[in-house]
């Protein structure tokens, strides 16, 4: 690694600061490539060349179009800032789903390419859906703070996952997700007493 410092740690392997430069580039390009050409058009051949990268050297971060895709959602995930203590817990709440609905949904077609990458079955995706399910968790559970119970917690990701898929399959824009899913919020966690 030539000395180089170690900064992200990425679906496949460590990074040097240079590489985790042309992941952000390669990131970017995808989010680019997605808005001119949509799910269906992208590649990472595509994706690298609009980068100023060979593809085999976008092949080596990213196994396939979904595996990239999912990067995308995951860094944004990654980026929203602390879920903030205080406050009633059911507001915390429907903010913590709101910001995860509206991460992509200002770009209709990354949007709809993130339900369908997350759904891919190649192991860097898999993990990468790990990663993001266990970040939405921990938000959702700051957001409870003592009331994060198994079954509420449960209930609230399967609100979530449920909405990101109505989502897209076209019965609603990811817009409207969000406020679906405050409404489920509210079903979830009825009494404005104790929530």
């Amino acid at each position: 690694m030539s000395g180089e410092q170690l900064t992200t740690e990425p679906t496949r392997r460590r990074l040097t600061e240079r590489q985790a430069d042309t992941v952000r580039r390669l990131t970017d390009a995808a989010v680019e490539e997605l808005r001119e050409t949509g799910y269906e058009g992208l590649t990472v051949r595509n994706v690298a060349r609009r980068a100023g990268v060979a593809p085999a050297t976008a092949y080596t971060y990213f196994a396939s179009k979904n595996h990239l895709i999912t990067e995308v959602f995951w860094r944004r995930l990654g980026a929203l800032p602390p879920v903030e203590a205080g406050g009633p817990l059911r507001r915390a709440v429907i903010e913590v789903l709101r910001e995860i609905a509206l991460l992509v949904s200002d770009e209709p077609e990354l949007a709809a390419a993130c339900t369908t990458a997350m759904l891919g079955t190649d192991p860097d995706v898999r993990e990468l859906r790990i990663r993001i399910g266990v970040a939405i968790r921990g938000r959702l559970t700051a957001a409870l703070r003592e009331h994060a119970d198994e079954r509420t917690l449960g209930a609230l990701e399967l609100a979530y996952s449920g909405a990101l898929l109505h989502a897209g399959m076209g019965y609603t824009s990811y817009a409207r997700m969000a406020d679906r899913l405050a409404e489920m919020a509210e079903l979830i966690l009825p009494d404005p007493e104790v929530w």
